[in-house]
């Protein structure tokens, strides 16, 4: 319609700084120049964004894509579709109490690890890597997983816990604070996954084939000034999003996800990843059966905003 900007209500898994490209997307005015006008709402985890898409409170998820399968595994008559990927690797991190010389992931046996939310896509990263590492987690560690996410930083520091998966902005606070020392990454360990990407429900795609194009176009003009500018001028254009956070902390998170190659530079869900994926759910026992990749990827998008 030539009347004004087609909206696009997303609904966002938690706001953060993983999501970078995005919020630069929006700032940077790539939406606007496709004629779109964007509503960012914070659906909090994977359930209740899942949730609004399939009730159409939102017409966009930027979610985990283990989420899809969830939801496509349980009959669904109208699928979650994979269009456009933001980030291609876990994004926490391996936190120690002291600073540890030399790290050898055999010195968390015996060690109380204080992991996240059972059946949770960093969950199951975490647990894919200490496997991969020849760590038992439910057998030679003392794995605890009954603390809410939010609170997890806190239980930390006062004292629950030998070590601690964190996602950022947490863990170089942590750092910075002199609380806690990164040690290793799981997003580095645990390979290329389609760790969060934008998906929505087949009828949408069906419906506004335009709009999801234009769309995804303005999501890939985000990934590539992501991907060519620093980690200090990405953080002026996000810092809006994050008042709470300091200018330093935005950067060195930024810095520290484009280093190990987090943030995906194109939108393409390709097989490999989506392979990845299901090996890590599985590991976990928390997939019943493989979805094709063809069922809840729709790659068209992201092939035609790369031409």
């Amino acid at each position: 319609k030539a009347d004004g900007p087609v909206k696009v209500r997303i609904g966002v898994v938690t706001r953060s700084l993983f999501y970078a490209p995005q919020y630069v997307a929006v700032e940077e005015g790539f939406f606007k120049d496709e004629g779109l006008e964007i509503d960012l709402q914070t659906t909090p985890g994977g359930d209740k964004t899942m949730t609004a898409l399939l009730t159409d409170a939102i017409d966009v998820a930027l979610v985990g894509s283990e989420t899809s399968i969830y939801v496509y595994q349980q009959d669904s008559k109208d699928p979650v579709i994979n269009f456009a990927q933001v980030t291609q690797t876990d994004g926490t991190f391996l936190v120690s109490r002291e600073p540890v010389e030399n790290f050898d992931w055999n010195q968390l046996k015996g060690s109380e690890f204080l992991g996240q939310r059972k059946g949770g896509m960093p969950q199951m990263a975490g647990e894919f890597t200490l496997k991969k590492k020849g760590i038992d987690p439910q057998k030679d560690l003392t794995l605890i997983q009954n603390v809410d996410f939010a609170n997890i930083p806190a239980a930390f520091i006062s004292g629950t816990g030998d070590y601690v998966q964190l996602f950022e902005p947490q863990a170089s606070i942590m750092e910075k604070e002199g609380k806690g020392h990164v040690i290793a990454s799981f997003g580095v360990e645990s390979g290329h996954l389609p760790y969060t990407v934008f998906m929505t429900k087949q009828s949408y795609i069906d419906k506004n084939k335009d709009t999801v194009q234009k769309f995804t176009d303005a999501v890939y003009k985000g990934q590539q000034w992501v991907n060519s500018h620093s980690a200090e001028e990405i953080a002026d254009v996000v810092l809006p999003y994050f008042p709470d956070t300091e200018r330093d902390i935005i950067i060195r998170v930024i810095d520290r996800y484009k280093q190990q190659g987090s943030f995906a530079t194109d939108p393409v869900v390709d097989e490999q990843e989506w392979d990845n994926l299901q090996d890590v759910m599985t590991e976990a026992g928390e997939l019943a059966a493989r979805t094709d990749h063809e069922a809840l990827v729709n790659n068209t998008f992201a092939e035609q905003a790369m031409k």
